[in-house]
C-alpha cells in the first residue's frame, strides 16, 4: 500500500471516529437523569390505625385516667371533597412540598391531616376522682375510682381529634431510582423511585370534646410533638407527574390537649400510629 492510500485510510478512520464522538455527545440527557435542584408538591389521602392510649383528664374538680382507650380514623372514601376548596379539611388528607438538595436527598415540609375518634359506650378502667359542684350536671359522676371498671358513655365523654389530628412536620428523605430493576429504559416516560424518610414536627389538633356534660369545645391548639418514618414507592410519568404510595409510622405525644374553654382543664395522651397514604403530585425546576 502506497503513501497516498495510507493517508486516505487514516483520514477515513478519523472521520468515522469524530462522527461517533459527535453522535455520543449529541445524545440528549434525560430530564429524569438528575433530581438536584428540583421541587415537588403532592396532595393525597390516608387511612390510619392507632395503638391503645391512656388518656389523662385534669381540671379544678377532677383528675382521672381512662386506660387503654381505643380509637379509629374517620374515612371519607372516594369523594369530591378531596379537591373541593370549601370542604378540603373534611377528608383525611396529606400535603407535602420538597426540594432535592442533590440527586438522592430531599428536604420537605408537610401536613398530615389525620382523624382520631375515641370509641365510646364501652367499659374501660378508670382511675382517679371526680368532685364537681352539685349544681353541675356532671356531678352525677362524682366519686373516687380505684382502677375500676367504668362505662364510658356518650354523656360522660366525647373525645375526637377530627378537624383534625394535624401533624405539621419537617422531613429528610432519600430517593433512589430503581427503574433498572424493572428493565425500564426511558425514564422520561416512566420512572420508579424508592423513598425512605424521617420526620419530626408538632401536633396542632382541633379537638372536639364534650366532657362531664360541660359545653362542647372545638378549637385549634398546639398540643405536643411527634416523630415519623416512612417508606414508599414513587411512580413518575412523563417527567413531571407522579403517584406515590407510602407506609408511614410514628409516635405522637400530646401533653396539653384543650378540652374545655377553661384553660385550667386539659388532657394528655401518647400513642403510636400507622398511616397508609396515596398521593398525586408534580416535580419541576424553577
Amino acid at each position: 500500500m502506497n503513501y497516498y492510500n495510507y493517508k486516505v485510510l487514516l483520514g477515513f478512520s478519523l472521520l468515522l471516529f469524530s462522527i461517533n464522538i459527535f453522535a455520543q455527545d449529541s445524545e440528549p440527557t434525560k430530564y429524569t437523569a438528575t433530581k438536584k435542584g428540583k421541587f415537588f408538591i403532592s396532595w393525597g389521602g390516608n387511612r390510619e390505625s392507632f395503638s391503645k392510649s391512656d388518656i389523662h383528664f385534669k381540671g379544678e374538680d377532677y383528675d382521672f385516667t381512662i386506660y387503654d382507650a381505643f380509637a379509629k380514623d374517620k374515612p371519607k372514601g372516594w369523594h369530591i371533597d378531596y379537591i373541593n376548596p370549601t370542604r378540603i379539611t373534611i377528608p383525611q388528607t396529606n400535603v407535602k412540598i420538597g426540594y432535592y438538595i442533590n440527586d438522592h436527598y430531599v428536604i420537605a415540609l408537610g401536613v398530615d391531616h389525620m382523624k382520631y375518634v375515641m370509641q365510646r359506650n364501652r367499659y374501660k378502667t378508670l382511675d382517679g376522682y371526680i368532685n364537681l359542684p352539685s349544681t353541675e350536671p356532671g356531678s352525677i359522676y362524682n366519686g373516687t375510682y380505684d382502677n375500676e371498671e367504668f362505662y364510658v358513655s356518650e354523656d360522660f365523654l366525647k373525645f375526637e381529634h377530627t378537624n383534625g389530628l394535624n401533624y405539621v412536620y419537617a422531613e429528610f428523605a432519600r430517593v433512589d431510582d430503581i427503574s433498572s430493576l424493572f428493565e425500564i429504559k426511558n425514564t422520561d416516560k416512566f420512572q420508579i423511585n424508592l423513598t425512605e424518610g424521617i420526620g419530626f414536627g408538632i401536633l396542632y389538633p382541633k379537638t372536639n370534646t364534650t366532657l362531664l356534660q360541660k359545653d362542647r369545645y372545638d378549637e385549634f391548639h398546639l398540643a405536643g410533638y411527634g416523630a415519623s418514618i416512612n417508606l414508599g414507592l414513587n411512580f413518575t410519568f412523563f417527567k413531571h407527574f407522579f403517584i406515590e404510595t407510602d407506609l408511614k409510622g410514628g409516635y405522637i405525644n400530646m401533653p396539653d390537649i384543650r378540652t374545655t374553654s377553661n384553660t385550667a382543664e386539659s388532657a394528655s395522651q401518647h400513642f403510636r400510629y400507622l398511616e397508609r397514604i396515596i398521593s398525586i403530585g408534580g416535580i419541576f425546576k424553577v
